[in-house]
Parts: structure tokens; sequence; C-alpha cells
């Protein structure tokens, strides 16, 4: 039996719109090739996602500071057996990415510019009008220096990469919860390349890293 365990993800990879982090907060992870996704075997259990209680956090960076914000999951699932995650996937809903860092106007400026919903500048980042959903979808779990480190494909913009970043995964009497360190995503490899200085020459000091920095947090619960 073959599952998926996440659509739409992370910019997320997840908002991966504005640009990269590049201090030393989180991991960086690499973009390859896009892999088979991971099977289920025929006794593991469905689970859920409670999208109330799940989200993803981004921070992106450039010269002259940073913004930060979240996402969030619209639906997914999980196949587990005996407290492991064997595959799945999950959607990560583009239109509901949010600014926490301003108020006002100014966040409702970013909001727009990052979802493409700004005459003329629809394709800056995300172009949620015509890519209202990314997605992540399980390939394997493994363990990697001690640490428990999530594989999975992560499709931004019809553009898919597969990366691994370092999770906890707790068993609760209703399901899971999943959580990952911070870790970095080059926005570049899902082709969100404004004010790149990898891809256009000219900027100066008015660019935007290409490193965007994400942290998932999700919960499932085992299903009715």
């Amino acid at each position: 039996m073959k599952k998926n365990i996440v659509k739409g993800f992370m910019a997320l990879s997840l908002i991966v719109g504005l640009g990269s982090c590049k201090n030393n907060n989180g991991q960086e992870t690499s973009a390859e090739d896009a892999k088979e996704a991971a099977e289920a075997t025929a006794e593991s259990m469905e689970y859920t996602v409670d999208t109330t209680a799940s989200t993803i956090s981004w921070i992106g960076e450039k010269p002259t500071g940073q913004h930060t914000g979240t996402i969030q999951v619209s639906e997914g699932t999980f196949m587990a057996n005996d407290s492991i995650i064997e595959s799945g996937n999950f959607t990560i809903d583009m239109t509901s990415i949010e600014v926490t860092d301003l108020e006002g106007d100014d966040k409702k400026s970013l909001e727009a510019h990052l979802m493409g919903t700004v005459e003329g500048k629809e394709g800056d980042f995300f172009n949620v009008n015509e890519y209202p959903d990314a997605s992540f979808e399980v390939t394997g779990i493994s363990e990697t220096e001690g640490k428990m480190m999530l594989e999975g494909n992560l499709t931004i913009k019809d553009e898919t990469k597969n990366i691994s970043f370092p999770v906890s995964i707790n068993k609760t009497d209703s399901g899971y919860e999943i959580s990952s360190e911070e870790f970095k995503i080059d926005r570049t490899n899902w082709n969100v390349n404004y004010g790149s200085k990898s891809v256009f020459d000219g900027l100066g000091d008015k660019f935007i890293y290409d490193d965007i920095t994400l942290k998932l947090d999700i919960k499932a619960n085992k299903k009715a």
C-alpha cells in the first residue's frame, strides 16, 4: 500500500518567498531530485493532520533586517505502525502566508507581495493565484548522527525537490506530534528568484538572501 505524507510545504517551503537567512539558525539542507514516495505496510494505521494545531514558521532575511511569519497546513495524512511513521503527505495553503513582525498597511503590503496578488508583481514570489498549494510527500525517515531525519519531496510552484531535515516525533494517546528543528532551504531551487544575487546582477545591497529558515510543527490524530 502506497501512501504519501505531505502535500503542500514548507516554504515551505513555505514561504520561501522572502529569501534566506545568513545567520547560524538552522541546518542547511540540500535540494536533490525527487524520490519515490515511502510505502506503508498493510498493518499501518491512518492518522489525519489536525490543521488547527499544525503550522509552518518561516524567517526571511536581507542585509537590512529580517521578516518572520507563518503558513498553514490545509490537509494531510500519515501512516504509522508500532510508533514508526512509515509514509504520508500534507498540503500547504500558500494563500495563508502571514507576516508576524509587521502591522497595519506594512503587513498587508508584504503579504500581498509574497502571495503575488499585487498587479505586475505576481511572479516575484509565490503567485498563489496560479499555485495556491505547495506539498510535502514523505520518502523516508532515517537516523543520522543521533538525529532523526525526515526526508521528502517538497513541491512549490510545480517544482519538486527532495530535502531532509531533523525532527522529533512524539507518540501521544491520540496520535503523533512531529516537530522539526529550524532548517534552511535555498528558495531559488523552486524558482523563487526575486532579489537573488545568485540570479540577478547589479543588485548592490538591495538583495534578499537565497536561504529561508523553516520550522514545522505538525499534529496528527488517529482516524476515527
